[in-house]
Parts: structure tokens; C-alpha cells; sequence
């Protein structure tokens, strides 16, 4: 099995430093749907792992959230994708949860559910939290330049072997031609 996982804000679509709070604020980046269908479509299997405090924060409630990520699978079914599952962490920083990233909580579910150990299964992230939990629970990180990309790679300290990428279509290339 060829899995992928993918934080979503920054990632696959617009990031707002307010928040993504509803489906019309939900703006894909250009080609982030593409390559997720080119993924479907290689036999892959994608999955989300996204904090989303603004649940613990009250800025939208759960409906709200399904109803954006309900957009999102729309939006990429009418490319021929999907996404498999869309695992989050619904509490605030200061909750001391372990699924939160930079904690592996959310990639150990991820792990526990396909029934697989994450030995390298590449995580594509724009901040340095996505990219230590994905380190932490032994993927493969890559950054993109989206989102907080450009800032999390001009702070530097990127765990060991962290690929840096444009786009998530340039990430979906550089998997596709290996």
C-alpha cells in the first residue's frame, strides 16, 4: 500500500491566519487537487492529518468543519480523486492532547488504522509542526513553499531528510517519477 498524508491548510488549500472557518473560505491552492487525483489515480492512498483549534477556539463547530471538508472531496471527486480519510486534532495548544502536532498523535492513528507502520511514508507539511510529528512518528517529511512554508524554511531546523518542494504538485512529481 502507497500511502501519503498531508496537512490541509497551507498544504491543499489557502491558509488564514483568522482561520478557515467556512466552506466559501476554503480556496484551493492551484493544482493541489490535481495532484491529489494524480495520487488516486496511481493506486495511492492520501490522508489528512490537520490540527484545527478553531474548534477548541469556538471560531466553527463540527458541522461546519464536515461541511468544508465535505467541499473539499467534492471538489476533488469531480477531478476523478479522493481522499481516504481525514484524521484531525480538535483541541487548542494549551490542551496538552497528544494527537496536536508537533506531538505523532494524529500519524500514530493513521498508523493504527491502515494496520501499517509510517517507516518512511512521505508527510508533505508547510510548518515546522507538521514536520516534526511526521519526523517524529518515522515518515518521510517534505515541506512546501505554500502556506508557512517560505517562513518555516528560512527559521531552518527541519528534521533530518526533510525534502523541500514549490507545490504539492511538485511533491505528487517528484513521488510519481520514483
Amino acid at each position: 500500500m502507497k500511502l501519503a498524508i498531508l496537512d490541509r491548510d497551507g498544504v491543499i488549500n489557502f491558509d488564514s491566519e483568522a482561520y478557515i472557518k467556512s466552506p466559501d473560505e476554503w480556496v484551493p491552492i492551484p493544482g493541489s487537487l490535481e495532484a491529489i487525483s494524480r495520487l488516486s489515480h496511481a493506486g495511492w492512498r492520501v490522508v489528512i492529518a490537520s490540527n484545527q483549534s478553531g474548534l477548541a477556539r469556538g471560531l466553527f463547530s463540527v458541522e461546519t468543519l464536515n461541511a468544508i471538508h465535505a467541499k473539499l472531496r467534492h471538489e476533488l471527486a469531480q477531478l476523478g480523486g479522493h481522499v481516504d480519510a481525514i484524521f484531525i486534532c480538535p483541541h487548542g495548544p494549551d490542551d496538552g492532547c497528544e494527537c496536536r502536532k508537533p506531538r505523532p498523535g494524529l500519524f500514530h492513528d493513521i498508523a493504527r488504522r491502515y494496520d501499517t507502520k509510517l517507516d518512511q511514508v512521505p508527510a508533505v507539511g508547510d510548518s515546522w509542526r507538521d514536520l516534526q510529528a511526521a519526523s517524529a512518528a518515522g515518515c518521510a517529511p517534505w515541506l512546501v513553499m505554500t502556506g508557512n512554508g517560505k517562513k518555516t524554511w528560512a527559521n531552518g531546523d527541519l528534521p533530518s531528510g526533510t525534502q523541500v518542494r514549490d507545490t504539492l504538485a511538485d511533491v505528487v512529481d517528484a513521488w510519481l517519477e520514483a
